[in-house]
C-alpha cells in the first residue's frame, strides 16, 4: 500500500500498472487527468489480514492531496491478492 502511494506522489505509472492486478488493472493510466494531484499524506486506518501465510488482505486509508491548490482527501477500503509471493492491489471502495 504504502509503495503505490509513493508512485502515485511520484507519477510512476508504470509501478502502479505493474502492482495491479491483471483482472482488474486498467489499460492504461493518466494521473494528469483533469490536472495532476500533489500528494500529501497517507493515513493507514486499518488492515485485515495481509501476513506471510495469507493471499488475500485489506487495507483501509486515508490519502490527502491537492489539486489545482484545492485540498481533497480520499477514503478507501483496498483489496489485495498474493501471487506467487507478490502482492497485488485488486480493487477497492471508497467510504
Amino acid at each position: 500500500m504504502r509503495s503505490r502511494y509513493t508512485a502515485y506522489c511520484r507519477a510512476r505509472t508504470d509501478y502502479l500498472l505493474d502492482s495491479w492486478h491483471a483482472s482488474t488493472r486498467p489499460p492504461q493510466l493518466n494521473l494528469d487527468a483533469p490536472a495532476p494531484a500533489h500528494w500529501i499524506g497517507l493515513k493507514i486506518l486499518d488492515t485485515f489480514a495481509g501476513g506471510e501465510r495469507d493471499t488475500r488482505g485489506t487495507v483501509e486509508f486515508v490519502a490527502r492531496n491537492k489539486v489545482n491548490g484545492r485540498a481533497q482527501r480520499l477514503h478507501e477500503v483496498s483489496r489485495f491478492v498474493r501471487e506467487n509471493g507478490r502482492w497485488y492491489y485488486l480493487d477497492g471502495g471508497t467510504n
